[in-house]
Parts: C-alpha cells; structure tokens; sequence
C-alpha cells in the first residue's frame, strides 16, 4: 500500500462519509476504518488535552534539564548536557536515589506480601463452615474496615501522626520499648540517622497495605469454588491452595499492584518532607524540591526529575516484562 493511499485511510478516521474521497471507500481497508470513526471522534478530545497536558509538559522537561534556568525568571542559558554531568558527580543526588531505591525494593515487597497474606486469611482461612470448600475468618467484614482506614486518612495527616511516634522524647515508640525493658533500643533520632529510610518503610507499609488487602480480597472472591472444592478433595493444604490456585489466579491483580505501589514508592515526597527533619534523609521527589524552590536552581532539578521519570519508567517496564504470565482461562 503506497505512503500517499495510508494517509488517505488515517484521514478518514477523522472524515465523515461525504468528505471521505471516493477511491478511498472503495478500499476494503475503508469498512474496518468506518467501524472504528465513532471511536476515533469520541476519543479525539481527550487525546488532544492529554497531548497538551502530559506530554507537553514531559517535552517542557527534557529541554529546561538542559538549561541554567532559575525557576524565578523567564531568562535561562542552554548548557547542554552540563546537568547531567553535575548529577553524575553530585553525592546527594546518589544518596537520595540509593534511599528511593531501598524504597522502590522493599515497599512493594512487604506491602503486597503482607496484602496477600492478610487477604487470603480473611477470604480462605477460617473454618469451614456449612460445607463450604473455603471461609474466611470470623469477622471478616470488621477487619477490613480496620485494615483500610488509614486510606481514608490523608498522607499528611498519617506523617504528622507518626513523626509524634518516631519523636525521641515523647514518643510511643521510645516510651514503649522503656516500658518492656528494653531501654537500649531507643534512639535520640529516629528520624535523623540511619534509621530514618526504615522508618519511612514502615509507615509507607501500614499505609498503604489496607487497600492492598481490599483489592486481593475482591480478586479471590472472583475465584471460582469449585476449584477449591476440587483442590479439597484432592487433599491440597492451605499453603498449596494458596501458590498452586489462588496466587496464579490473582496473578494480573498481584502485578499491577506492584507497580502501582513502587510507583508510590519513588513518590513519597509527603511522607519525608513532613517527618524527616531537614537534611535528615532525602529521596529523588525530595532532593529535586530542595533544588528548585530552596535554591532556586530549576533547571538542575528539572534534570533530576528527568532522573526520576527514567527509574520510574524502567521499573514499570522491568515489572511487566517480568511478571508476564500467560493467561489463566476459569
């Protein structure tokens, strides 16, 4: 098919019938195009503002990460590849993204893990009752509405919160390892040393686990019980039903939430910029608002939120690639 006939056909999608060149409807390309023009106007708008919107903005990036521009003034030098090259040798930068990294493993390991585990518990791991292949555990409904609350709350409400647990004279954690007898454990800074990226774990952990726990619940409940009742009669344990039924099963739901939840991971900017008193600890969102509205260096931390773009879009690709499975037919 010639470039000149391609370009009619892409046109078309957007053509009503009359205005559509007579040599193009005749093509049997055209029926398949004429099925899809209703899609095409619908989704025009929206594809339009997101151009406008997001990706504008994206291109914006690239090319101010090359300039000097201070953020303050509409004057900026183009400098080339001068940021990255200042980011390369800049240790701050390698400690905030060593943290953000420390994040982007661990947090959606423990979140999900602890998700799954809750999850199943409350789906699969009580009793069986009234001849049920599978039941969850007494009060079920009541332990999810436990388990979501701190999604109800909003993220700088949960780091005020725990930076008054973290906080060395006052604080619950301090006072209760003093209450068990465990006087060396406590800490002058929880916050401020090496303890601080643990600590922004936990509390991106307990945060975000109750919606996990929800969203792996209603994906097992989606799952046939007739395949537990076969997996019963066959003698399957609770671990087996677990990795040979309801983990595969759940599979699609497991990967997008980790992605979701690294991503979150990399964009915890909430949680250190409350908590962490100032040079305590610093994560790539963190770092690149110090740059930008503390020292007026934009262009630097428009670089650094290039970085950030890049870290964040290989590890999404990292985890589809990876996680891909083929489809499991119920």
């Amino acid at each position: 098919m010639r470039l000149g006939h391609r370009l009619l056909l892409g046109a078309a999608l957007f053509l009503p019938p009359r205005l559509t060149p007579r040599r193009v409807r005749d093509s049997r390309h055209y029926r398949t195009i004429d099925q899809y023009r209703f899609i095409g106007w619908f989704l025009a708008a929206p594809l339009v503002v997101y151009l406008v919107f997001v990706v504008s903005p994206f291109v914006q990036a690239f090319f101010y990460s090359m300039t000097d521009w201070t953020g303050y003034t509409a004057e900026y030098t183009f400098t080339g590849t001068a940021n990255y090259e200042r980011m390369w040798n800049d240790d701050k930068f390698w400690e905030a993204l060593r943290h953000s990294l420390l994040l982007l493993v661990f947090a959606p390991l423990i979140t999900l893990s602890l998700g799954l585990f809750f999850a199943f518990m409350l789906n699969a791991g009580g009793r069986r009752r009234g001849g049920q292949a599978v039941a969850g555990v007494a009060g079920t409904r009541l332990y999810k509405i436990f388990y979501f609350f701190p999604q109800v709350l909003s993220i700088a409400i949960i780091a005020v919160i725990w930076a008054r647990i973290y906080s060395p004279r006052s604080g619950v954690l301090n006072e209760g390892l003093s209450a068990v007898g465990l006087d060396s454990l406590r800490q002058n800074d929880w916050l401020g040393g090496r303890f601080a990226v643990w600590c922004i774990l936990a509390v991106l952990c307990w945060s975000f686990v109750g919606f996990y726990v929800v969203l792996f619940s209603a994906a097992m409940s989606a799952i046939p019980h007739e395949i537990y009742e076969a997996s019963l009669l066959d003698g399957a344990t609770r671990p087996v039903t677990f990795f040979r039924i309801t983990l595969p099963l759940s599979w699609g739901t497991v990967r997008t939430g980790w992605i979701y939840m690294g991503i979150q991971a990399l964009d915890c900017f909430a949680l250190v910029s409350i908590m962490v008193p100032e040079h305590g600890m610093d994560v790539l969102p963190s770092y690149l608002y110090d740059k930008a509205f503390r020292d007026g260096q934009a262009g630097y931390a428009t670089a650094i939120g290039v970085a950030l773009f890049a870290v964040t879009l290989l590890f999404a690709g990292l985890m589809m690639r990876l996680a891909r499975r083929e489809r499991i037919e119920l």
